[in-house]
């Protein structure tokens, strides 16, 4: 299981590298719009993987740590909290979706803006 993962996320994380470069070769922007379309086709494929495993085809349950842990997992951790968020709706803990979605959005900016201000000082 442990190599599955490995080999799905080594093949992520390149095929994330691969697309942001290309998307950034043909259309220059201030936004982030590469990362942004990684994020989205991410979540697309995360669905995708989560129903046809989970629903459709139960028989590839043994490929979910290669695909939705490695490949996707790699590719954009992004797809992961959205499906939990959807996973958290569908359970109808709406308090427990909107705080996670909150609270990760909000605390990550605001983590991430303290790790930079503390290595800058240090």
């Amino acid at each position: 299981m442990y190599l599955m993962i490995a080999f799905g996320g080594a093949l992520g994380a390149l095929s994330r590298y691969g697309m942001t470069k290309w998307i950034n070769t043909y259309w220059h922007h201030h936004f982030p719009f590469a990362t942004m379309m990684v994020n989205l086709l991410g979540c697309v494929l995360m669905g995708v993987a989560f129903v046809v495993i989970s629903e459709k085809m139960p028989s590839l349950e043994p490929y979910r740590p290669l695909v939705i842990v490695g490949f996707l997992g790699a590719f954009t951790t992004f797809s992961t909290f959205s499906l939990e968020i959807v996973s958290l709706i569908h359970m109808q803990a709406w308090l427990t979706a909107l705080s996670y979605l909150l609270l990760s959005c909000i605390l990550g900016v605001l983590g991430l803006a303290i790790g930079m201000a503390l290595t800058r000082f240090f």
